[in-house]
């Protein structure tokens, strides 16, 4: 099956060598102008200047006119919590009224609330709604896709929620990564008594997860009142003993030592980093971890945004994620975590569809698969509608400039 997209406006983040961006590295965004783009058996074929356009349309399966469009690679969202039992929304009054996140994980809120939902959820459930969820951000561009569990903080519910990611790596049309987020939160029950819980983490979590082959990589909440750094450090080595890579939930509330405590764990990536310092932000960026910026949690907890500019001049890795979830960012829309990067964070559109994309499947080790159009990975593309400019994008915030998603080779 071969499909030939022609007339594109501008084939964006076109590229012939994989390669992490850095730093100043990200504001360089290479693009095809009025190109053509060959699509056969689900991958990338081709693609280059219309007047290159060797055979006549005829010769292809299918061809879709892309006058006036812009092509892209899709997002490859790389942290989100799609897995979830029940929405928050009277959490969300509550901060409404004046409540800090802290204030309401006190009470007994936050993850904990998300916990007791799902661990009384049918596990068939529990997959409907996710499955529902997938395809809902598919349609909104997302090519790839990193899932945690965290909301069980049991041993069968942390079990059961890996076991539905799997499920949907299973039926999904787009790569799907699975994260043990054991460490996401205290239970009640351990509360007191951390080491036990640490405990049960690695000597009855890690075998069980292990033994099925449920999950990719091990995260910790860093972070004050959760997990401390030599407790991040002690499950983030239990982990590796089974051959998970580290992924750390880093700087999100405070000062927490996650990203030092990350590069030390040689994390692939330190997540969210909206109260990054410069001693931690220089670690960042003489090492290999990928520091992945989250602006939909800062937007809708109101909070600081992670200091992109000041991170992108030290030469950090950065990527951009969704962090979809109900407690602190109940949208999966990367077009707006797009928005968000330049409107808040000052990036140029260049670096945050390089962030959003190349990055994005870096921090997920896809890079040989997704994250640009490269011959040979997977055709997983969006095409935009008719927009007067790349900037569009996120300037037009509100608006949703998506035509077409294509996945596999083939439109959905």
């Amino acid at each position: 099956m071969s499909l030939l997209v022609t007339n594109i406006k501008s084939l964006v983040n076109a590229r012939i060598e994989n390669k992490l961006l850095r730093g100043k590295e990200l504001s360089e965004l290479p693009c095809t102008e009025n190109a053509y783009l060959l699509l056969k058996d689900g991958k990338i074929d081709s693609y280059g200047p219309m007047d290159e356009l060797v055979h006549a349309t005829s010769y292809y399966d299918e061809v879709y006119d892309a006058a006036g469009q812009f092509v892209l690679p899709c997002w490859c969202d790389s942290h989100t919590h799609l897995v979830f039992a029940g929405s928050r929304e009277s959490e969300f009054v509550d901060k409404i009224k004046g409540l800090s996140y802290a204030d309401i994980a006190a009470r007994g809120g936050g993850i904990l609330n998300s916990a007791k939902k799902l661990q009384e959820m049918p596990e068939e459930e529990l997959l409907e709604l996710a499955e529902k969820r997938l395809n809902e951000i598919i349609r909104f561009g997302t090519g790839a896709v990193e899932i945690k569990s965290g909301y069980g903080l049991t041993v069968e519910a942390e079990l059961k929620m890996l076991r539905v990611i799997n499920e949907l790596k299973a039926i999904s049309p787009v790569p799907v990564k699975a994260t043990f987020l054991g460490a996401h939160a205290y239970p009640s029950q351990f509360k007191n008594d951390h080491a036990g819980y640490i405990r049960m983490i690695t000597e009855e979590m890690l075998p069980a997860i292990a033994e099925n082959n449920l999950a990719d990589y091990i995260d910790v909440f860093c972070e004050e009142g959760f997990f401390s750094v030599d407790e991040t450090l002690a499950i983030c080595e239990a982990g590796k003993k089974y051959g998970l890579k580290a992924k750390i939930h880093a700087n999100q509330l405070n000062l927490s030592g996650g990203v030092q405590a990350g590069i030390k764990a040689k994390a692939l990536s330190v997540d969210h980093l909206e109260t990054i310092d410069i001693d931690a932000i220089e670690q960042l960026s003489s090492s290999d971890t990928i520091g992945t910026m989250l602006p939909g949690a800062a937007f809708f907890l109101q909070m600081q945004y992670p200091p992109a500019r000041q991170m992108l001049s030290a030469g950090c890795a950065l990527a951009l994620a969704s962090d979809y979830n109900p407690g602190s960012c109940p949208s999966g829309n990367m077009n707006m975590v797009l928005a968000l990067a330049c409107i808040q964070m000052k990036m140029l559109p260049e670096e945050a569809i390089n962030a959003a994309t190349i990055n994005g499947a870096y921090a997920m080790e896809l890079e040989k698969e997704l994250g640009s159009i490269t011959a040979g990975k997977k055709a997983n593309l969006i095409i935009t509608k008719q927009i007067p400019s790349l900037s569009y994008l996120p300037y037009s915030f509100g608006n949703n400039l998506i035509d077409k998603v294509i996945i596999n080779g083939e439109f959905i």
